[in-house]
């Protein structure tokens, strides 16, 4: 899914914005996160030192402001029927991975977004550890390690496997 989605992002901006800009802003997306930046910047060619950079921070930007703003403006789309399903599924689906992080905090929010499963990563990460009361001081540290950590993985996928298959 993150593929199709890459591809459909990428093809949709390529004559429109520099392949830099759509990896920064695809980093910056839910679901897609830096995995999808990082695939997408293996596709435009860009090197993988600026690739690593323009992802990582890309994926970074949003988190505080999730850590510090979810819950309010939940509460506040809570109190409208219109929103009020969409945010309760949301909390939800968060809680329902909840139980790791709850149980084992710093490692467990670290695991939870460093390893780049469906429904992993740093926006959910950080949903989780806001409806956890867990504090932006104790988020981030591990949310910043679980990256470094999604960065490795995918930086192995997205660059040097493709690069040894091709030299097979």
């Amino acid at each position: 899914m993150v593929e199709s989605l890459v591809n459909w992002f990428t093809t949709l901006f390529a004559d429109l914005l520099p392949g830099e800009l759509v990896v920064f802003l695809l980093s910056m997306m839910p679901i897609l996160e830096l995995r999808g930046g990082l695939v997408a910047a293996a596709l435009y060619g860009i090197p993988i030192v600026e690739a690593v950079c323009i992802c990582f921070i890309g994926n970074l930007i949003p988190i505080p402001f999730i850590l510090l703003l979810i819950r309010p403006i939940f509460n506040w789309l809570g109190q409208t029927s219109l929103f009020r399903p969409l945010v309760e599924k949301l909390e939800n689906k968060a809680m329902g991975k909840s139980d790791t992080i709850q149980k084992y905090q710093f490692w467990g929010l670290l695991i939870f977004v460093g390893v780049p499963l469906p429904g992993t990563g740093a926006w959910t990460g950080a949903l989780i550890a806001s409806m956890l009361n867990i504090s932006i001081k104790r988020a981030m540290p591990p949310i910043i390690l679980g990256l470094g950590m999604a960065t490795t993985i995918m930086c192995f996928f997205s660059y040097f496997l493709p690069w040894l298959l091709l030299q097979m």
